[in-house]
């Protein structure tokens, strides 16, 4: 099919003084272009606006509510692989392509590397992500190599830790199941209801395509618009449901015993400032990320202290996550005394809280920050993927720096004493035990430590 040149409207950007192309196709998809002469890998990315989260919809073209198996979008993930002719993965190979996918909360996304044949690759991408194939037998297949590896990672401490927090945190909200979905859940999942998914779901208007490297923008908008840029009936977005969600946790401790040599503690802190979008979601995600960077991060006095007295390893970490449905914290590590830990943790957040984060700290993290997103620019992985994601928060790149460009000290402290909240914390525990055994609910031991929080 020959693409009218009205069936796309293109807008030409500069990004840190690199060129970027972003075209809307008549059927609703956006495609963005990143070229870089200079590189001689090409990278692309269709990502799909549905993820784990996405368990209560109304299909397109129905009025019903329908509730699906958790785990049916990271399982749909894998079918769109499997063909009626043989592997996609075998075709991407034949090319010099690598190949992969993932599923998260919110986002599923198709993605290769090439340097030669790029063409052909992008040509594969674009139609395997729209044309499903399932059968009962390939189904029932799938859901035995998916069993398994729900299966393999059940006693990971890493899972373990962070699945019983979510599910402390959230009392009904989605986010509290695993992405994968249970043995249970994925047992369920039939062709038809895939077939529902892929339909609701994999419409151009729910999806981005993202392309860097040595490429030629009216290409890569040619093939798209030859595989999904002609105009689609029922564009409208997608209606999804969310449970209503307390503002308390669940459960303020989870503590698990496993195989493990030593114990982990996850800390968590749920945010009620949901439904955000654009760049206000940026601007309180990088604004908490700073303060959390300044407070518990690797160059901070807190970081040191604790790394000194044994209480953490590098395994160490502290992230605010946020999506417009959902948003939490998440600190902890390794440690030999998960008690211990969550209270200094619980100390050094409350003392920021009141004394404010330190406004050369942020102000060094913030041209960091930056500066790191400048030299992404020349990745075009990272370009390629920062698009993707960006686009599904209803932003640019611009739009981000713009942001990085406003915040100060007192916005990064506002925004953690808006966040940090005892009432809204949760903790999971994995202790060594050699035997299996979950405890949940009841006080939590550590506490604030008296601290102060206002």
């Amino acid at each position: 099919m020959t693409v009218e040149a009205a069936a796309y409207e293109t807008r030409h950007h500069q990004v840190a003084g690199d060129p970027l192309v972003e075209a809307r196709f008549a059927s609703g998809l956006t495609a963005y272009v990143a070229p870089k002469a200079r590189f001689s890998q090409k990278y692309a990315v269709l990502a799909v606006h549905y993820g784990s989260i996405d368990s209560r919809f109304v299909p397109r073209g129905r009025g019903e509510v329908v509730e699906v198996p958790a785990g049916i979008a990271h399982f749909l993930e894998h079918k769109l692989f499997e063909k009626q002719e043989g592997d996609v993965f075998t075709r991407f190979a034949e090319l010099g392509a690598s190949a992969n996918a993932y599923t998260s909360y919110t986002t599923t996304a198709y993605l290769f590397s090439t340097v030669d044949h790029f063409r052909e690759a992008l040509s594969v991408l674009l139609r395997f992500v729209q044309e499903p194939y399932f059968t009962e037998a390939s189904v029932r297949k799938e859901q035995g190599i998916i069993e398994q590896e729900i299966r393999m990672y059940e006693d990971d401490p890493s899972r373990c830790v962070m699945v019983k927090l979510m599910q402390s945190l959230y009392h009904v909200h989605p986010v509290r199941l695993e992405i994968g979905g249970t043995v249970e859940s994925i047992r369920k999942i039939e062709v038809p209801v895939l077939y529902l998914c892929h339909s609701t779901f994999y419409h151009p208007a729910n999806a981005v395509l993202a392309v860097a490297g040595d490429v030629a923008p009216d290409e890569v908008f040619e093939l798209a618009g030859e595989a999904m840029g002609g105009s689609r009936e029922d564009g409208r977005g997608v209606v999804r449901l969310d449970p209503e969600e307390p503002a308390g946790v669940h459960s303020p401790r989870a503590q698990t015993r496993l195989a493990v040599s030593r114990p982990r503690l996850a800390l968590g802190i749920k945010d009620v400032k949901r439904e955000l979008s654009g760049k206000e979601l940026v601007r309180r995600e990088l604004a908490i990320n700073l303060a959390l960077d300044a407070v518990l991060g690797r160059s901070s006095d807190t970081f040191q202290e604790l790394y000194e007295e044994g209480l953490i390893d590098d395994t160490f970490a502290a992230r605010y996550v946020c999506d417009s449905r959902f948003a939490h914290t998440v600190t902890g590590g390794e440690t030999p005394d998960p008690d211990r830990l969550e209270v200094r943790l619980k100390e050094a957040l409350a003392r920021a809280c009141d004394q404010g984060v330190d406004a050369d700290t942020v102000e060094r993290l913030r041209r960091r920050e930056i500066g790191e997103f400048i030299a992404s620019v020349d990745n075009p992985e990272m370009i390629a993927n920062a698009l993707a994601v960006l686009h599904f928060r209803g932003v640019t790149p611009l739009d981000y720096l713009e942001v990085l460009e406003e915040l100060d000290h007192r916005a990064v402290t506002e925004a953690l004493r808006d966040h940090v909240d005892p009432a809204r914390m949760a903790v999971s525990v994995v202790l060594p035990n050699g035997r299996n055994g979950v405890e949940t609910g009841g006080a939590s031991r550590g506490g604030a430590g008296g601290a102060h929080w206002r």
